[in-house]
């Protein structure tokens, strides 16, 4: 009868310690609610209309509807100075994950852009993943296959 016991509540215990994560996440996030987090959504609310774009323009090729991108699937893979301390000339690198409908990830991109206080211009785009539509989501497939 012990036995009984004892081997649910083990395994109950090692399925919870597996459900609780507390890894880092790969990139830096700052604290919840600080100013660092505000600039941050500020950054990324700036930034959007370009990244929008040029996610529309590669996926015009593949889909009939554009995916879109929202602030919170974007990751800064790195940020960098390049015109020295002070210089407003920056490099940036993020990933994004584009969604159609509900919600529904069509890939995953990672986009490099030049940040002046004039202009945003896109680097590179390079098109890392490509995720399987639901059944009812394949009709917005284009012909071609997107290339990763």
């Amino acid at each position: 009868m012990k036995i009984v016991i004892i081997v649910p509540s083990f395994f109950l215990l090692f399925l919870m310690s597996a459900i609780l994560n507390y890894a880092e996440p790969d990139y830096y996030q700052p604290a919840e609610k600080s100013k660092e987090e505000l600039m941050m959504d500020l950054f990324f609310s700036l930034l959007l209309p370009d990244v929008q774009k040029s996610v529309s323009n590669y996926y015009s090729d593949y889909l009939y509807t554009s995916p879109m991108v929202y602030p919170y699937q974007i990751k800064i893979l790195k940020m960098e100075m390049t015109n020295g301390y002070r210089g407003f000339m920056f490099l940036v690198t993020i990933e994004v994950t584009p969604v159609v409908g509900p919600h529904i990830p069509v890939g995953r991109d990672q986009l490099t852009f030049t940040i002046t206080p004039s202009e945003v211009i896109l680097k590179s785009f390079k098109h890392m993943e490509t995720y399987e539509l639901l059944p009812n989501w394949k009709d917005i497939i284009k012909k071609k296959q997107m290339i990763v």
